[in-house]
């Protein structure tokens, strides 16, 4: 899952508008072949109408002229060859009329009618309408109705494509505002939407759903960072008295109880100032690696930190470890790369929640000078810069290893890369729930995953959101949490 990216991703699809003009193009080709068969079977059958109604005048005209004159006219035969059987030997001397498909070059299909001249056994009087002339008009017919179906849809298709874009349009401008008021931006509004139909009304309730929203959260929020406030003074008695309590086990318990409260008390205040918009990134140019190493070594965790070289060369793998001597916190790493304790430009930065009981975590406003690999004092180990607030940084790192090691399993490891920070454990992994939704605050998930307030993730989110940096959480095939931070260009 990519918890809430700056632009929401969208699957490859088929625009609304050509579906639209799809479906108008096939409701409109479906009309016209409706509407060209119809004309076609309605003329065929009036051709046919014609031609019999031509053949069975024809025949009466030409009894009557061979009764009177003894003579055919043109176009009556005796008993012609070409005369269908059922006409050659009529029961009666009425008129009969019968369909001939046959065609002989350009004669044909035809009706002929025919009748007897006399009485029972004498010749059968038979005339031919022929419709080769009526039928060649019919194709042409057809012809010219196939050509204006093509044209309309030539025509209907971009219009309806046209008028589908803007309704298209309109419909994406209110998705758009859901997707900004999902990733938490509140005060994102689709406005005023043209036209009095379904749409505008959909805009009307997104906007209504947004304003209804911003007004709960902005309550939360404001109630989160009241009880944080109002919790942190009294947090800060109880700290003063616990150092008052004689050494002992119940001492110990006490102060470890008091810091756990206190860390959570700032955790909330960090996280309403993320939801306010007060956090702004001092940014500066530092070496990453070097960064997550002091942000990894401070949480006081064991976890396997890997840098890989610009050159595409990894450094040697180093295992943070944090030690307290005489009360002063010095940091170092077993691989064969010096102590960085009393490297300059480290300082304290108060107002962020520390690790691990500490009251704050360190801010590094300069790590460039960091000495070499031991042995070769004054040599600067090549390093990749980026440009970001390291302070933050660290907390993200922090945060990422430390959530490993309280909701996952050894070992830990951390892999630096280019401008990516990757913190991998071997635990259970992170719950379904949270891959899909997010992290939410005062929820650790699946109970495998161990206790803890869900804050962590929270942070860490927020964080790098204020750096403009994607979080990316997921579990590896084998198994165990994969938390990927990229950091901008």
């Amino acid at each position: 899952m990519r918890p809430f990216p700056s632009r929401r991703a969208r699957a490859a699809r088929v625009p609304l508008r050509w579906k639209i003009a799809a479906l108008a193009a096939a409701t409109a080709g479906l009309v016209a072949a409706a509407v060209g068969v119809l004309v076609h079977v309605w003329t065929a059958h009036d051709i046919r109408d014609r031609a019999q109604m031509r053949a069975f005048n024809a025949v009466y005209s030409a009894i009557d002229t061979h009764r009177r004159t003894g003579t055919l006219p043109d176009g009556a035969e005796l008993d012609p060859e070409e005369l269908p059987d059922v006409l050659r030997h009529p029961a009666d001397g009425d008129r009969h009329t019968a369909y001939d498909g046959h065609v002989d070059n350009n004669v044909g299909p035809s009706v002929w009618a025919a009748q007897r001249v006399g009485g029972p056994g004498s010749p059968v009087l038979a005339v031919r309408a022929n419709m080769s002339t009526e039928l060649y008009e019919l194709r042409r017919l057809d012809m010219s109705m196939t050509v204006a179906s093509f044209v309309v849809l030539a025509a209907a298709v971009p219009l309806a494509a046209y008028g589908a874009g803007l309704l298209g349009r309109r419909l994406r401008r209110v998705s758009e505002t859901a997707g900004r008021i999902s990733t938490g931006d509140l005060d994102a509004r689709t406005g005023p939407v043209k036209g009095r139909d379904e749409v505008s009304d959909i805009a009307a309730t997104v906007d209504l759903m947004a304003d209804s929203l911003g007004r709960r959260l902005r309550s939360e929020r404001r109630f989160t960072a009241d009880v944080a406030h109002e919790l942190r003074t009294p947090v800060g008695g109880l700290l003063a008295a616990a150092d008052l309590l004689p050494p002992g086990e119940t001492e110990d318990l006490v102060r470890a109880r008091v810091r756990d409260l206190r860390g959570l008390v700032e955790d909330l205040l960090e996280i309403s100032r993320l939801d306010a918009g007060a956090e702004h990134a001092v940014r500066a140019h530092v070496p990453l690696g070097a960064v997550v190493r002091e942000a990894v070594a401070r949480t006081g965790y064991d976890a396997r930190v890997t840098v890989t070289r610009p050159d595409g060369d990894a450094e040697p793998a180093a295992r943070a470890e944090v030690r307290e001597t005489a009360g002063i916190r010095e940091t170092a790493e077993t691989a064969g790369v010096a102590e960085t304790a009393g490297t300059a430009g480290i300082a304290e930065t108060p107002g962020i929640a520390g690790v691990a009981g500490t009251p704050g975590i360190a801010g590094i406003a300069g790590i460039a000078g960091i000495a070499g690999v031991a042995g070769t004092p004054g040599i600067a180990e090549p390093a990749s810069t980026v440009e970001t607030d390291p302070r933050r940084l660290e907390r993200i790192v922090a945060n990422l290893v430390v959530n490993a090691h309280r909701h996952g399993a050894a070992p830990v490891e951390v892999a630096v890369a280019g401008r990516t920070v990757v913190v991998r454990d071997h635990g259970p992994g992170f719950p379904q729930d949270l891959l899909r939704d997010g992290p939410r605050r005062f929820h650790t998930g699946a109970a495998e995953r161990g206790a803890g307030h869900g804050l962590g993730l929270t942070i860490a989110l927020g964080q790098a959101r204020v750096l403009g940096a994607e979080l990316h959480l997921d579990n590896a095939p084998d198994g165990g949490a994969v938390a990927t931070l990229s950091l901008p260009l």
